[in-house]
Formats: structure tokens, sequence, C-alpha cells
């Protein structure tokens, strides 16, 4: 049988691109670098939007909705977040046929308008904090538009927060990030992720401080999967975000934004995709498990229903695949192209025996499984291959994370992998140099790996890599 997918080694952006394609996850759209998400993507992406949804509302905040087109001025008010955006903004200057009094961007984040209605909102210290989230999309033109990873729009959740004290913003800011981001993207995605602080370079337009989730992707590039940021009191000032405090006088507020998006899924794909396709980690799967008959035969249906039946009473969510017309190959094939975690194959020569052939994606295994145990042996495999992917992905983080002592051997190990290496052998002008490179310092780290306060901490650690 010809090849699905071009080997992830031989080519590994084209690997992608393929199993983007033959997995029917998505497709270019009609304008260049905007996408078009195609059911068996966007499933993952609901299954991503429910358990961020639930972390979110978890840590106090919650959901509304804030216009797609926002006044130019808006973004005006605060010159570095505009500056920061300025080359990747979409401009409408006409609608209705009319050329517009004041030109509209279309939302390349919702800083600003949120800030504009924190405003009207925020009057006492009894208002804060506002805790605020939305699902929405973005605009963002691209240069380099490839799917999932960076298109001129992208779907997201973005959350907006004011406080009574920069003490507050700060710890809701990192609340977010390991409460709601570390645990989703550990524990349902399967990506272990490195967690530290952004340097000023790399600092989100407008913020005080950047706090960032790095993963290794499978070809030993970095991939940033989320963002806090702590925006000081900059956008309370230039929106009035101002409260009375409880003696009377006038205060500004302290803010937060926070943010995910469809990059996710393009980092699940590198981080856990082989050469046979997606390998969905089994607490994200939209389809758990994929009851599959073989081919006709005396009560195999039957059988095959029962089953599906019994795992869904179990809490399985299942796939049901009868089409006995289409080649068993070819649909065994395609499933492990889209990644379902096990497959239960059941075909009437192993019902004559008692048994069906329970396969697992993850390692291929092959096992012939007695009818009445069919529901245990799934569950346990896909307890056991949700650890197994993150293990993998764990591993395959430290065999190419290299500790170097200064600079130029950073940007060698970079190459290829990670690099940690002293912040002060690096400092503002080292990392301008790595840029010059294609390599980026992806965050600052404690040495025991915890996030640093302030970028002047001493015997601080600087992650280098080259970058999605």
């Amino acid at each position: 049988m010809a090849r699905v997918l071009t080997p992830r080694a031989e080519d590994f952006p084209r690997w992608y691109q393929d199993l983007i394609a033959k997995a029917e996850l998505a497709d270019n759209g009609p304008v260049r670098g905007t996408m078009v998400i195609r059911p068996a993507g966007y499933a993952i992406w609901e299954r991503m939007q429910a358990e961020m949804d639930a972390r979110i509302k978890a840590a106090g905040a919650q959901n509304a909705y804030f216009p797609l087109f926002i006044p130019e001025s808006y973004l005006r008010r605060e010159a570095q977040h505009v500056e920061g955006f300025s080359p990747e903004l979409a401009v409408v200057t006409h609608g209705g046929g009319k050329e517009l009094a004041e030109p509209v961007v279309v939302r390349p984040t919702s800083e600003t308008v949120i800030g504009e209605f924190m405003a009207k909102w925020v009057d006492s210290y009894r208002d804060l904090p506002l805790l605020l989230n939305q699902w929405a999309n973005v605009v963002r033109w691209e240069l380099r538009p490839r799917v999932f990873l960076r298109t001129s729009e992208f779907l997201w959740q973005e959350g907006h927060t004011a406080h009574a004290t920069e003490a507050d913003a700060r710890d809701y800011a990192r609340k977010i990030l390991h409460e709601v981001y570390e645990d989703f993207l550990v524990g349902v995605v399967g990506i272990p992720v490195l967690v530290g602080r952004k340097t000023a370079g790399e600092r989100f337009a407008g913020a005080t401080n950047t706090l960032t989730l790095e993963g290794m992707m499978g070809d030993g590039k970095a991939l940033q999967l989320g963002t806090s940021h702590e925006l000081g009191q900059n956008f309370a000032k230039a929106f009035e975000i101002a409260y009375s405090g409880p003696t009377g006088g006038r205060e500004y507020a302290w803010t937060t934004s926070w943010g995910t998006s469809t990059r996710m899924l393009g980092g699940m794909i590198m981080c856990h995709g082989d050469d046979n396709g997606l390998r969905v980690p089994p607490r994200l799967a939209p389809i758990q498990a994929y009851v599959m008959i073989v081919k006709s035969g005396d009560g195999v249906a039957e059988a095959a229903a029962k089953i599906r039946d019994a795992l869904r009473d179990a809490g399985v969510r299942v796939g049901f695949d009868d089409r006995v017309d289409t080649a068993f190959g070819r649909r065994a094939v395609d499933a492990e192209l889209k990644g379902y975690p096990v497959r239960i194959e059941v075909g009437p020569r192993d019902l004559a025996a008692g048994t069906v052939t329970v396969v697992r994606r993850v390692d291929g295994g092959k096992t012939p499984t007695a009818v009445p145990d069919v529901v245990g042996a799934v569950t346990a495999a896909l307890a056991a291959d949700q650890q197994a992917l993150h293990d993998e992905a764990l591993a395959r983080r430290e065999a190419n994370t290299v500790d170097v002592t200064n600079l130029n051997d950073a940007i060698e190990a970079a190459a290829t992998g990670w690099a940690r290496v002293p912040w002060s052998a690096v400092g503002e002008q080292g990392e301008r140099k790595a840029n010059t490179q294609a390599v980026t310092v992806r965050c600052l780290i404690r040495p025991d790996g915890s996030v640093p306060d302030s970028e002047t901490e001493p015997d601080l650690l600087a992650v280098l890599a080259r970058a999605y």
C-alpha cells in the first residue's frame, strides 16, 4: 500500500500539512491565511473549549461577548499596544457603500474595547475583581500562515480582568497560568509544558509581565501554547478604569489578560502525531473507542452494537463503523490516521471464539479480548495511553534539551532542540543576536524550574529554541 503521509523525519512541515488534509481536520480558506475547520477538527476544538471553559469558570471568570469591530481611536489610546499590533491590523474604511467617518479595526485582541466597558462597569472597590472571558474569533494579518498555528483569522478565548491591587492581579494571572492552562495542557492534551516568564523583548504589547507555556513539538521546535499577562495600570489609565476605595479616594485598577487559541490543536498534532497519523489523547478525543465490524456474519452486527452500548453506558465516547461495503483494511488505515485511541474490531471468526480484537493507537498493540472483558480492557487502555503520550513527549523534551554555559553553544543546540543557558550569559544584546539566527528566548525560569517574579532575579536560566 502506498504511504499515506510524508514521513516526519523526511519533511516535518509537509507531514503536518499532509496530516491535516488527509485526516480531514481543516482546509485552507478562500482568502490567503484563513482556514476552514472541518467537522473532525472542530470536534476536537469543541472538546478543548469544554475542558477549558469549565476551568475558567472554576477560576471565577464569567463569559461575555464584545464586538468584532473596534474604533481605531480605542487602540490609539494605548500607544504601546497599537504599536505592537500595527503590522497585523485589518482596518475597515468603508461600510454600506460609504466611507466611514472613523476607520474601524477588526479585533486583533480585545483589551481596548473591553477596557472601555470596564470603565463603565467599575465604580467602587465593591465591583472588583471583575473577571471576564470571551470565546471569539480574532484577525491578525499573517505574512507566513500555517493552518492552526498562524492564520489571519483564528478562534480563541481571551480573558480580561480588573483588580483593586497589583498583588491580586499578579496572583490571578498566575492562577490562570497554572490552574487553567497548565492543568489542561498537561492533564488533558498530554503536552508537558515548560512554564516561564517572557523577556522584555518577547513581552505582550502593553504588558508589564507575560507568563508563557511552551511545548516541544516532534521536530524539537517550541510552540507557545498560551500566555497570561499582567497589564499593570497601563490600560486602566488609558481607559479610566478607576474605582472609589473604602476611604473614598479614586484609584486606578490593575488589569490582566490571558488567552489560548486553535494553535493548541496544531500543538497536539505536532507533539503526538506519528507517521501513521494523529494520536489524540484519550481525555481529549471526541471518539475514544471506535467499534468496527470487520465483515458481515451471523450475529456480528448485534454483538458490535451491544459492545458499543456497553461502552457508552460506561461513559466512553464511542464511534461505530458498520460500512462492510468498504474494504476493512482501508477503514482501519483511516481510523488510525484519525487517531482514535482504541479500536474494537468485531468479526465472525473472533466472535466464534468468544473474543474481539482491541487495538491501541499509541503503541499499535492488538489484543484478543473476551467479549465480557471489553469494557474493562478499553477503559484501562484509555487511562494508560493518556499517560503514555505525556510520558513519551516528556522523555523527548528531556532528551533534546541541553545545558550550556554560553550563548554560542545555546544557539548551536537550538538547531535541533532546546538549550538552557544562564540568562546572565545572554542578556538583551545576546537575545538580539540569537534572533538574527532564527533562535528566540522562549522564557526565563529559575534553576528549580519555577516561574521567576522578575528578570533581575539571580541565577535565572534562559531557554532558547527555534519556534513556530
